[in-house]
C-alpha cells in the first residue's frame, strides 16, 4: 500500500470511534455532541420552514406546514426503525472487529434503502389525501387542506434523498463517525433556509415553496453522504463488487429493525389521531392547530439532547456487547440517562420562562401565542419522563432487543394515550389543554414500564457476534 493510501486509511479510521475503550462519558460526549448539533440544525431549518410561512400572515398555510409532520413521520418512522436495526448490526460487527460482517451489513442496508425509497415515494403520494381527511376532520373544504396536500405531494416525491441521507449517516454513526453527517446537515440546513426565503418571499410559492426547499436540501445532503461512503477508505466504504444483498444479514437487520419500524410508524400514526383530536377541540381550528404547531416546534428542540444521547447509547451498547463487555455496556446506559436528564433540565427551565417570546417567533397571532404558551407551561416538565423511556429503550435496542421497547411504546403511546384522548374529549373536557395532556400521559406510563423491564432484563442472554482475532 502506498504512503498516500496509508495516510488516507489512517484519516478514515480516526473518524471512526471505538467505544469499547476509553472514558465512557468521553465516548458518549464525543459521539453525541456532533449528533446534537446536527439535530439542532435539522430542527432549526424545520423551524425556518414554519417561521417563513408564519410571516406571510396566512394561518391556513402556517397550520398546514406544521400539521403534516405526523403523516410524514409514519413512513419516515418506519424506515428509521429499519435503519436503526441496520445500525445495531453494523455496530456489533464493528465492536467484534469483523470487517467482512460490516461490509455485508452496509451494502445490504443501502440496497434495502433504495428499494424502500421507491415504495415510500409511491405510498406517500397515494396515502396523503386520506390521511389529511382523517387528521383534519373538516375534509377538503377547510382552509388548511389544499396547502397540506400540495406540501405532502412535493415532499414525498423527493423522499428518496432523506432516506439515503438517514441510512448513510446511520452507517457512519454505527462505527462512531458522527462528525461528517453533522457537516452535511449544516450544509443542508443553510441551503434549505436560503431556498425558503427565495421560494416563499421572492416567488410567492407559499407552502409548496417550503416543500421544494426541503426536498432539494435533502437531496444534496444525500449526495454528499454517498460520496463519503463511495470514496473514503474505511470499513463502511461502498464497493461496486460488494453491492449485493446478503440474505442472512438482511434477516438480522429485519429481525431487529422491524419491531422498531412498526413502533415508530404506529406511534406516528397515533400522533395523527392526536392531531385529529386537537383539530376537533372547542374553538377556532386554525388557531388551535397553529398553537399546536408552535408547541410542536419547541417540543422538537427540547427533545434534542434525549434523542442524540439515545443514538449514542444504542451505538455504545452495541459495540460493547459486540466486544463482550456487558458491565461496560450497562454502565454506559446509566451514564447516558444521567446526562440526558441533566441536559433536559437545562433546556426545560428557560423554555418555561420564555414560553411567550418563543411562541411569538413562529406566529404573532395573539390567539396562537396565548395557546402555545399555555401548552408549553403545562406539558414541558413532563419531558423528564422521556429521558427514561428513550435512553433505556435505546440500550435494549443496542442489545438487539427491539421487540420489548416496541410493545411497551405501542401499549402506552397508542393504547393508553388513545383511551385517554377518547375519554377526555368525549366525557370530560374537549378543550385544548386537557386534550393536549394526552402526550404526558403516554410518556409517564411508558417511562414506568420501560424502567421496570430494563431493570429485570438479563443482558447475559444476548447472543453476541463472534469476535474476530487478527
Amino acid at each position: 500500500m502506498s504512503a498516500a493510501a496509508v495516510k488516507k486509511t489512517s484519516a478514515s479510521r480516526k473518524r471512526e470511534l471505538d467505544m469499547t475503550q476509553g472514558s465512557i462519558i468521553g465516548n458518549l460526549f464525543r459521539f453525541a455532541l456532533p449528533l446534537l448539533v446536527g439535530n439542532l440544525f435539522q430542527q432549526l431549518y424545520n423551524m425556518v420552514d414554519t417561521w417563513v410561512i408564519g410571516q406571510t400572515g396566512d394561518n391556513g398555510a402556517y397550520a398546514a406546514v406544521g400539521s403534516v409532520g405526523p403523516i410524514i413521520n409514519i413512513l419516515i418512522g418506519f424506515f428509521s426503525g429499519l435503519a436503526a436495526g441496520a445500525g445495531v448490526i453494523i455496530s456489533q460487527h464493528f465492536g467484534a472487529k469483523d470487517r467482512d460482517g460490516v461490509t455485508k451489513a452496509v451494502h445490504t442496508s443501502m440496497i434495502m434503502t433504495i428499494v424502500m425509497g421507491v415504495v415510500f415515494t409511491v405510498l406517500g403520494i397515494i396515502m396523503a389525501p386520506a390521511m389529511l381527511h382523517l387528521m383534519l376532520r373538516s375534509g377538503t373544504s377547510g382552509e388548511i387542506y389544499p396547502f397540506a396536500k400540495d406540501y405532502l405531494t412535493i415532499y414525498f416525491s423527493g423522499v428518496m434523498g432523506l432516506m439515503v441521507y438517514n441510512m448513510g449517516s446511520g452507517i457512519l454513526r454505527a462505527v462512531g463517525d458522527s462528525r461528517r453527517p453533522l457537516y452535511f446537515l449544516i450544509f443542508s440546513a443553510v441551503t434549505n433556509t436560503i431556498l425558503d426565503f427565495v421560494f416563499v418571499f421572492k416567488f410567492q410559492m407559499g407552502a409548496a415553496g417550503v416543500a421544494w426547499a426541503t426536498v432539494i436540501a435533502q437531496a444534496l445532503s444525500a449526495i454528499l453522504t454517498l460520496c463519503i461512503l463511495i470514496f473514503s477508505d474505511s470499513w463502511v466504504q461502498l464497493h461496486r463488487k460488494d453491492f449485493r444483498c446478503d440474505k442472512e444479514m438482511l434477516k438480522k437487520i429485519i429481525k431487529i429493525g422491524i419491531p422498531s419500524a412498526v413502533q415508530m410508524a404506529l406511534t406516528a400514526f397515533a400522533n395523527v389521531f392526536v392531531q385529529s383530536y386537537i383539530g376537533g377541540v372547542n374553538g377556532d381550528q386554525a388557531t388551535n392547530l397553529g398553537a399546536w404547531t408552535t408547541y410542536s416546534k419547541v417540543d422538537q428542540f427540547i427533545f434534542l439532547p434525549v434523542q442524540s444521547l439515545a443514538v449514542a447509547v444504542t451505538t455504545f451498547v452495541g459495540q460493547n456487547l459486540g466486544g463482550g463487555d456487558i458491565k461496560r455496556a450497562k454502565h454506559g446506559a446509566m451514564l447516558g440517562y444521567i446526562l440526558s436528564t441533566v441536559c433536559s433540565i437545562a433546556i426545560i427551565i428557560p423554555v418555561m420562562i420564555f414560553a411567550a417570546p418563543l411562541s411569538s417567533l413562529f406566529n404573532a397571532d395573539p390567539g396562537v401565542v396565548a395557546n402555545a404558551e399555555l401548552l408549553l407551561h403545562i406539558i414541558t416538565p413532563f419531558y423528564l419522563c422521556c429521558s427514561v423511556n428513550q435512553i433505556f429503550s435505546a440500550a435494549l435496542r443496542g442489545a438487539g432487543n427491539s421487540r420489548a421497547p416496541m410493545i411497551i411504546m405501542l401499549s402506552t403511546f397508542i393504547g393508553v394515550r388513545q383511551i385517554y384522548l377518547f375519554v377526555m374529549s368525549t366525557f370530560i373536557s374537549n378543550n385544548l389543554i386537557p386534550v393536549g395532556m394526552g402526550y404526558p400521559v403516554g410518556w409517564i406510563t411508558c417511562a414506568l414500564t420501560t424502567l421496570c423491564y430494563y431493570l429485570r432484563y438479563d443482558f447475559s442472554s444476548v447472543k453476541l457476534v463472534e469476535k474476530k482475532v487478527k
